[in-house]
């Protein structure tokens, strides 16, 4: 037995999306764990669904540290790293009840099955592709299984992932096996992961668990109510934030870029990126960004009103008979607003954040409708739109800032009592799910394009719809409601397979097309997600806006995150600011072009919604290339918005609506409240104020 002296006597951690995946995040985990002293440094076991091989391969391309111990196959082969062998008596416990010869027959009688490459098998475990398999088609095919006379554990992730092993093989049970073998008790034991064949760690009774921020909602769905640290941070980023979280580290260590050099990037980015982009910003470009965050407080402390944050300065613009209603609280705005400002310490702020979300949450319908607006003159809501046409991503956006603000303030009591109210809200915008396909059907205007013609399956709605559900079962799980929480995570995944195969079309094998919805396959393989899915058409432009949050949201996975960055940036739709809403703006003449994108010269090529650079989105560019490790570039694009927020219609900082996409020009109102709080959470998860501390030698902000 041994002596224990630490709380945490060892880590078992995935590779591949939890540890692997985003380099910078990698090198400082590497330089975090490293610096742990040895007495108390706990033993390292990586995880992986790979075979050895290939996971040797993994440890030596990505920069990991070195473990103690490996457990490859998805729980097959326990491999003692620092005496290089192979744990036999572990594989003797896997033989009972195990043929694989007979469990490749059951799988072969069902074509939708295909087989993985051989690289992915071994004698203890048998892989396949099942694309977007229920869970009624899993447990099918594991009683199958079974009436063949066979005992075996059947493990499927990612809703693509099928993976046939021995009865007692899988990541949890050769944990606790190995546990077990060096007498560690699993109140001793933390574990890592994103997928759902992680989930049988979590399952191990006692251990505790970090849920990194690109966990899939089946991960989430298996381990509802269970000790768990739920990270917002991707891959090793999360792991980290896990780490300090669970007192295994006390500080995470700064990756320079020196460090993280352009060659650890995918090939296909190098082709579009500078070296000279990952250049750090100089002292007096850190100065301006300090001084544009400064402005943005300023800013948003503008829309500071007793029922909450209005879209805009009230006493800094003028407003004509057609756009009295920017005088009010709104909730697309205001839940933004709210979200964006979070990280700020300051009374006045975190007070009107509150009244922002109460304002809204008290004028929510009986039947779950959030209001468009409320007007702060007399507090009256206004539950209708362009053409009397509801907002429907208002309440998306509203459960979304609910949670974050959740997060922060961890006031559970506040989040009981507006519960029911959420759950009004999130069962209203279900019955926009007419068909039953796990996505929403929304009406033209309906959005914050609200004067654009974009209708049914739309992707920025459709994103909302994944996050907000998300959000949802976590809220549900922090009050204890799970069964609630359950169905909504199993949902959330549900709508995240049926957005991944209606937009992002791909290469199928079928001959016919079967409906018009299906002619976006003919397009081959794409590099984002389209704009908008119809039964009848399709929209193959870049919904610029959609595919960002599909990013940060985790609807796209790191690599396709990556493509989509690809294209985006190869576009330009960055130029001359960041960044343009729509790629490419809809032209006169075009199938997509409505004569009421004339009205007020909104919607013309290149202004408003119709291809506009919008400084709120431009923040959300700068996190989503943050989250793809690109730090040196997302600090220069930070530092580019900075400049668009300076500029000004009439006075400097002016932290405008939009800017035309063509001369740079702002446009819109002055001082909106979401382009600066968007600034000032870009600002703060760069953690801009520590290089500009370190620069000139200041103590760090608290």
């Amino acid at each position: 037995m041994r002596n224990f002296t630490k709380e945490v006597e060892l880590f078992s951690a995935d590779l591949d999306g939890t540890l692997v995946g985003k380099p910078d995040a990698t090198l400082a985990f590497k330089k975090t764990w490293e610096k742990i002293p040895d007495e108390k440094r706990p033993l390292l076991c990586y995880n992986s669904g790979r075979l050895l091989k290939h996971a040797l391969e993994v440890l030596e391309t990505s920069g990991l540290p070195e473990p103690d111990y490996l457990i490859c196959g998805v729980g097959t082969l326990i491999y003692d790293y620092k005496q290089k062998e192979v744990l036999k008596e572990f594989a003797d416990t896997l033989t009972v009840g195990w043929d694989l010869k007979k469990v490749e027959e059951v799988i072969e009688r069902h074509p939708e099955v295909t087989r993985q490459p051989r690289k992915y098998q071994n004698r203890f475990k048998s892989s396949w592709h099942y694309i977007g398999a229920s869970p009624e088609d899993i447990e099918a095919l594991r009683r199958e299984l079974e009436e063949a006379g066979l005992k075996v554990n059947v493990v499927y992730s990612s809703s693509r992932d099928l993976d046939i092993l021995p009865e007692y093989a899988n990541k949890g049970n050769s944990l606790k096996w190995l546990l077990n073998h060096l007498g560690i008790p699993p109140s001793r034991v933390l574990v890592a992961g994103d997928t759902g064949n992680d989930s049988s760690m979590f399952e191990i009774k006692g251990v505790r668990g970090i849920i990194v921020g690109n966990a899939q909602p089946e991960l989430h769905r298996a381990t509802v109510g269970k000790a768990t640290f739920v990270s917002e941070k991707p891959a090793a980023d999360g792991v980290l934030e896990g780490l300090l979280h669970f007192g295994v580290i006390k500080r995470i260590e700064e990756v320079s870029k020196n460090e993280v050099q352009h060659k650890s990037y995918d090939p296909s980015l190098r082709h579009v990126l500078r070296t000279s982009l990952f250049e750090s910003l100089n002292q007096e470009e850190l100065t301006f960004i300090e001084e544009a965050y400064n402005k943005a407080i300023e800013a948003l402390k503008k829309n500071i009103t007793p029922l909450g944050f209005s879209a805009c300065s009230l006493k800094d613009n003028r407003f004509h008979s057609t756009d009295q209603n920017y005088k009010s609280v709104w909730a697309r705005d205001g839940a933004i607003t709210v979200i964006g400002s979070l990280s700020i310490d300051d009374p006045e702020i975190k007070k009107c954040q509150q009244e922002t979300l109460l304002t809204l949450l008290r004028n929510v319908s009986p039947y779950g409708l959030v209001p468009s607006n409320v007007s702060i003159e007399d507090e009256t809501p206004d539950y209708s739109g362009i053409g009397g046409i509801a907002s429907v991503d208002g309440g998306l956006w509203l459960i979304i800032a609910f949670y974050q603000y959740i997060r922060y303030i961890r006031d559970y009591n506040f989040l009981r009592e507006w519960f029911d109210v959420l759950q009004l809200i999130i069962h209203r915008i279900s019955a926009l799910d007419s068909n039953n396909d796990s996505l929403i059907e929304i009406p033209e205007a309906g959005d914050w394009t609200d004067l654009f013609g974009r209708s049914y399956n739309v992707l920025y709605d459709e994103v909302l719809w994944y996050y907000a559900n998300l959000c949802f079962a976590r809220m549900a799980e922090l009050i204890g409601k799970y069964q609630k929480a359950s169905e909504h995570f199993q949902w959330t995944q549900n709508i995240k397979e049926s957005i991944l195969l209606k937009f992002w079309p791909t290469i199928r094998t079928e001959d016919l097309v079967r409906s018009f919805a299906d002619q976006q396959f003919t397009m081959g393989e794409t590099s984002y997600l389209l704009a908008e899915i119809t039964p009848f058409s399709f929209d193959w432009r870049c919904d610029v806006y959609g595919n960002i949050l599909a990013a940060i949201f985790n609807v796209l996975d790191l690599d396709r995150s990556r493509i989509a960055f690809r294209f985006m940036w190869g576009a330009g739709v960055n130029d001359p600011w960041p960044v343009a809403n729509l790629y490419p703006p809809v032209n006169v003449g075009d199938p997509k072009w409505r004569n009421y994108y004339t009205v007020n010269l909104l919607n013309l090529p290149h202004h408003y919604h119709n291809g506009g650079i919008w400084p709120f989105i431009g923040a959300e560019w700068v996190r989503f290339i943050n989250r793809l490790g690109l730090k040196d570039i997302a600090q220069r694009e930070l530092y580019r918005l900075a400049h668009l927020n300076k500029a000004g219609v009439t006075h400097e900082w002016e932290f405008n609506e939009w800017v035309h996409g063509i001369t740079g020009r702002p446009m819109g109102k002055a001082f909106q409240a979401w382009s600066a709080s968007g600034f000032i959470q870009a600002y703060n998860e760069l953690h801009m104020d520590s290089f500009y501390s370190a620069r000139n030698e200041i103590p760090h902000r608290n």
